[in-house]
């Protein structure tokens, strides 16, 4: 069975470390907020201003003046930090975010990624995730393996704009758990019966099983949100 977008999230969550600095981007990305352990002390940056970010509010209790990036009302924990964008993009630029998690439409074999524009359609500009991809220790894709119309997403070269060029380290889909390292997909893990003939198939850039591949294991609920 492929993984749902919240297993997608669970898997991800197992890439985090204690005292790690992370930006989680709109979409799949935010759920791994749900899946930290509680065993470790990361915390959670917007890049609209906010160090500290907590969980999704309750039902009647949203604060319309705190939102993430994406525009959803949060909370904030104990200790957490305000400030104006142009400081948070300072501690971006300067390094100082340790893991982003984003979506994409397209990752390349090279590790580009394409996330922010479709061609045709209008959107207000690429928010903060040319800043994050240029600047982020480590950059994690969490996406779906294909499109719509059923066209792979992993693919030889980006067709749409880009985002960042070979910046991206690891790719999570429904079908499987990818890193990217000289120019090739490498499958190191994969959905709980998925096939790999599946993964092949529906992978158009170039891709390597690597010799111990294993079925995903899954970080249990227990995070801040």
């Amino acid at each position: 069975m492929a993984l749902t977008k919240e297993q997608i999230a669970q898997r991800i969550a197992l890439e985090l470390k204690d005292g790690y600095y992370v930006n989680l981007g709109i979409g799949i990305p935010t759920l791994v907020a749900n899946y930290i352990s509680k065993d470790i002390n990361v915390v959670l940056q917007s890049e609209n201003g906010l160090l500290g970010m907590g969980p999704f509010p309750l039902a009647g209790e949203e604060d319309p003046d705190l939102i993430n990036a994406g525009k959803q009302t949060i909370t904030a924990l104990p200790g957490s930090s305000f400030f104006d964008s142009a400081l948070s993009f300072g501690m971006i630029r300067a390094g100082k975010v340790d893991l982003t998690v984003l979506g994409a439409m397209e990752v390349s074999q090279n590790g580009d990624i394409a996330n922010w524009k479709v061609p045709g359609k209008m959107v207000k500009g690429m928010g903060g995730a040319m800043d994050l991809v240029a600047s982020a220790k480590n950059i994690i894709v969490a996406m779906q393996h294909t499109d719509k119309q059923g066209n792979s997403k992993l693919l030889p070269t980006c067709t749409l704009p880009i985002t960042g060029l070979k910046c991206v380290r690891k790719v999570v889909t429904e079908l499987a758990v990818f890193e990217i390292i000289e120019g090739t997909f490498h499958l190191t893990e994969y959905a709980p019966g998925v096939q790999i003939d599946e993964i092949r198939a529906k992978t158009a850039g170039k891709m390597i099983i690597v010799d111990h591949v294993a079925e995903i294991k899954l970080q249990p609920k227990a995070g801040l949100i």
